[in-house]
């Protein structure tokens, strides 16, 4: 799989870099000029970074070229939530204001994916996303600003979503708070620093969160998730240690947001009635309440989904545990899309 890495700048009076990385196959480049084919979209969760979506895409992209296969993919975009990864580290001066420093949420997630995909041509964008045919995917804090997204003005045309154990609770806030204060302590109280990324790497393998991660995921989350500690900045210092590109107390401002779990409930409803909305769950229930998500898949609320697939043997973190089933499952629903339900080879 190839990849593109894109950084934008802040500009016209926002401060903030947003940073993206382009992926594809060299088999998707037929489909360069096809206005059919599909451009996919990806926000990753609440401490993840971009790249966390490279096993699964990657499987997901050699499935779209197999033989047999009626899905025309020309190439996938992640990116950052600005406080995460890559750019959680570039606009770490900013992010220490006290504007930005705890109170950072996922509607602010897409409206700096707004801001990215909505730039055109005019602006200095290379790519008009607005002319392309765009499918949403996002897994947790992504899936709600995946969400959230649909609906800011001016709209972005999106033809399909992918909503991965989405962080809302359709019938109240009440019933995720309890897990929501086990995730802001358990932010304020894990560990966020080490001498160098070989001990990081030792430490989330032994890390009972951590441990079931593919190790792929691993890998990149010590690559891309991990950066010079600021201390090793300083100038004749001997310390060179590392630590977390999104902080402690940006992660847990994220688990405070006070509308996160219960606004993008409003857009999921409007954008199962306009267009084919996917909903993959995990089977384990490790995070999410099951009674949560027998509120989502809840028949009676006039959510009609294009498919619901559960992922047995995982929970919430889908793309971390199971990078590749995710992939067949989302490849699965690009299919039905087309009517052309498929059964993978690999």
């Amino acid at each position: 799989m190839l990849s593109q890495s894109i950084k934008d700048i802040p500009r016209n009076g926002y401060p903030l870099f947003t940073t993206a990385k382009r992926y594809w196959l060299p088999e998707l480049e037929v489909h360069a000029s096809d206005p059919e084919a599909l451009t996919l979209i990806l926000l990753h969760g609440t401490s993840f970074h971009k790249e966390t979506w490279e096993p699964s895409l990657e499987h997901l992209l050699k499935l779209s070229i197999q033989p047999g296969s009626f899905v025309k993919i020309r190439e996938a975009w992640a990116l950052d939530c600005p406080n995460h990864g890559e750019a959680g580290h570039l606009n770490e001066p900013m992010l220490n204001l006290p504007e930005y420093r705890n109170n950072y949420t996922c509607e602010k997630y897409a409206k700096a994916v707004h801001r990215f995909l909505s730039a055109g041509p005019e602006h200095g964008a290379r790519i008009d996303f607005r002319k392309r045919n765009l499918v949403g995917i996002g897994h947790s804090l992504g899936g709600n600003a995946m969400l959230i997204l649909q609906h800011l003005e001016p709209r972005i045309p999106f033809t399909s979503l992918i909503i991965i154990e989405p962080m809302l609770s359709p019938a109240g806030p009440q019933h995720l708070q309890k897990l929501r204060s086990i995730l802001v302590k358990g932010a304020h109280e894990r560990r966020d620093v080490w001498p160098d990324s070989e001990q990081a790497m030792k430490a989330l393998t032994k890390r009972e969160r951590t441990n079931k991660w593919d190790p792929r995921i691993t890998q990149l989350f010590v690559k891309f998730a991990i950066v010079p500690h600021p201390g090793s900045y300083i100038e004749e210092t001997p310390y060179t240690g590392v630590t977390l590109a999104c902080t402690r107390d940006q992660e847990a401002a994220m688990y405070r947001d006070a509308d996160g779990p219960t606004k993008p409930v409003l857009d999921l409803n409007k954008a199962c009635a306009s267009k084919p909305v996917h909903i993959i769950l995990g089977g384990v229930n490790d995070f999410i309440p099951r009674r949560v998500h027998e509120a989502i898949l809840d028949s009676k609320s006039g959510r009609n989904y294009a498919s619901k697939t559960t992922i047995q043997g995982v929970g919430h973190l889908v793309p971390q545990e199971a990078p590749e089933k995710l992939g067949a499952a989302m490849f699965e629903a690009l299919a039905s899309n087309v009517g052309q339900p498929f059964k993978s080879k690999l």
